[in-house]
């Protein structure tokens, strides 16, 4: 994860809320479940995972709502009071909570620079869906000592190990 000079910006449809990040994703997580396919309406999700930190409001404020998840303990999705649309979400991710922003990737002003590294819960996906060759894919969630960068998952247990 590098942060030198890393300024992506991203922000709702109506304009009113406007966000920048100061680093480069985690990871870049295609979710096939069922409760993404349901929350967005469409075949999947595209999550790029940043520390929160790194994320910040440049113009209006979001809206926070509860929503289910599949691992049970729900997430929160932060959304533009104006026009609803869904500009990240907070997965509980062992106790992390707030600390990592599930950032929608259609939300950000140049989408196309961050494609999944991983398809997740692909036991679920649209049978129409077709993953290329070379993906990462999972048929529910992964390991993160496997799937993580070395570096990636030091600010991970870093993270970690304020909340315990």
């Amino acid at each position: 994860m590098t942060e030198s000079n890393v300024q992506r910006q991203g922000g709702c449809s109506c304009g009113y809320i406007r966000y920048q990040i100061a680093q480069e994703p985690l990871i870049t997580h295609c979710c096939h479940c069922r409760y993404c396919q349901r929350q967005t309406g469409t075949a999947f999700a595209l999550n790029a995972l940043f520390d929160a930190n790194k994320v910040s409001l440049l113009e209006g404020s979001v809206e926070e709502i509860m929503t289910d998840s599949p691992s049970g303990r729900g997430q929160n999705i932060a959304r533009c009071p104006k026009c609803h649309i869904a500009l990240w979400s907070n997965y509980f991710m062992g106790g992390i909570k707030q600390g990592i922003r599930f950032i929608r990737v259609g939300t950000l002003d140049e989408p196309d620079q961050l494609p999944p590294d991983v398809h997740i819960y692909t036991s679920t996906k649209q049978p129409w869906v077709q993953l290329p060759d070379s993906a990462a894919i999972f048929e529910r969630f992964y390991d993160f000592e496997k799937v993580w960068s070395k570096e990636n998952n030091a600010v991970r247990k870093a993270m970690l190990a304020k909340v315990k």
